[in-house]
């Protein structure tokens, strides 16, 4: 397969398990990703392959069944069958931007960078969850400050690490399987930490590309609620104790392990005030954790599995697309506006949606599993949450603004919006009012 000079054949992998329609929701936003060459590998239980397969495109994907909660051992069965060059890796409660791997990818046309990690956005779609840090080996996490939106490649410094979101994060296939890929002795949580800090140790270097960008629901499984209520913290402890043996001089360790449990039961605490748990259960939590911790000191590390290139070979997803185009109006006919946007998702277009209200409420970005992106929110109400809180706007000049803060992330022209909108002299007169 040929391709543009820097940009290599991808592998998307996804985990999931019992989330069979958020999985659905996620693909169906990877479909719409504009790339040139990318295979798709779903690592799921029974149910989640069944509603993979149902989608239109279901039988381009690659499916891997898996019903273990590990989602490191659950991972490195997603690098064995992709064949791609990079591998990528989303979690199921997430959707990318349109312009995801586009970003994402950008940073490997230099030799010397084997991982890249995005920036991720929570639940109101616009308010970041996760932009950049690094680590050290207490799993401790420090902010990086980048400047602008071009990709920035980081060298590790000291005993710290460029740490990438599990959600969000690329790295060489080759390098994947030098390393053995993830620690099957973390179950969940700080598996892709330990990777960043193997990748580290042995010389590697990583790339932030803030312009990548996936939004993340953090849905229910497990280990915790719908309102991310915590439901058992024991592998939450196994996986601490097996980070820091592997990690953390053994004379601190006792040290962050006290002040760990220390952060858990303030996390627990603030739970119960505002009455999300009883007191009952902040105890059974706490022991949960500890129960949790004496387990993994006891588990085998680091047997890592030989991960070879997939015997299948490379198989890139073609799911037939049109253009982009932007659909925008006055809330009050969103009824109206959501089923135009739904009809044009169905003729394989891909609609960013704006519907504003004459309010000042807060605005919010989702992606609607019909296959299109949707802001809402009142004409001068908050999009970025450090913006004033109430602020004059005619409707043009707010439509504009809020294009042109999604336009890189999603691939926009401004050849998209209508014709009086696509100067700037026309947005700076507005922008004055």
């Amino acid at each position: 397969m040929s391709l543009p000079a820097g940009q290599p054949t991808i592998s998307v992998v996804v985990v999931s398990r019992r989330r069979p329609e958020a999985l659905k929701r996620a693909l169906m936003g990877i479909s719409q990703l504009r790339y040139p060459a990318f295979e798709v590998v779903v690592v799921a239980d029974a149910v989640g392959l069944e509603a993979a397969t149902s989608l239109p495109f279901g039988d381009q994907l690659k499916t891997v069944e898996y019903e273990t909660p590990n989602i490191s051992a659950a991972r490195n069965r997603g690098i064995a069958h992709a064949a791609g060059e990079v591998v990528v890796f989303i979690d199921d409660d997430a959707v990318p931007e349109t312009g995801w791997l586009h970003h994402l990818a950008a940073p490997f046309a230099k030799e010397e960078v084997a991982a890249a990690g995005g920036y991720v956005r929570g639940r109101n779609g616009i308010s970041f969850q996760w932009r950049a840090q690094s680590v050290d080996g207490t799993g401790t996490g420090f902010p990086l400050e980048i400047d602008g939106d071009d990709p920035v490649v980081l060298t590790p410094v000291g005993a710290r690490a460029i740490k990438t979101e599990g959600t969000n994060m690329a790295f060489r296939r080759e390098v994947l399987a030098e390393l053995g890929g993830f620690d099957p002795a973390l179950h969940y949580y700080l598996d892709e930490t330990d990777l960043n800090l193997r990748l580290a140790a042995a010389g590697y270097k990583t790339a932030i590309a803030p312009r990548a960008e996936v939004h993340h629901g953090f849905a229910e499984n497990r280990q915790r609620t719908a309102a991310r209520v915590p439901r058992d913290l024991s592998e939450i402890g196994a996986s601490k104790a097996v980070f820091l043996r592997k990690h953390c001089p053994e004379g601190q360790r006792d040290a962050v392990w006290k002040a760990f449990c220390l952060g858990q039961r303030r996390r627990m605490l603030s739970h119960m005030v505002v009455g999300h748990i009883m007191p009952g259960d902040v105890r059974r939590l706490m022991r949960g954790l500890q129960q949790g911790y004496a387990d993994g000191l006891t588990r085998a590390l680091g047997q890592t599995p030989e991960l070879t290139r997939a015997a299948e070979g490379f198989a890139p997803l073609e799911v037939k697309t049109g253009p982009q185009v932007v659909i925008y109006g006055r809330d009050w006919r969103r009824k109206e506006i959501l089923r135009e946007a739904g009809e044009a998702a169905r003729d394989g277009k891909l609609p960013s949606v704006f519907l504003f209200s004459r309010t000042g409420l807060f605005h919010s970005v989702r992606f609607d599993p019909a296959g299109f992106w949707l802001q809402r929110g009142g004409l001068f109400g908050r999009s970025e949450r450090r913006q004033s809180l109430f602020r004059i706007a005619g409707y043009g000049a707010r439509l504009k603004q809020e294009f042109q803060r999604v336009a890189a992330q999603r691939l926009l022209s401004e050849t998209l919006l209508p014709k009086r909108l696509q100067t700037k002299q026309h947005a700076q007169k507005r922008s004055s009012t």
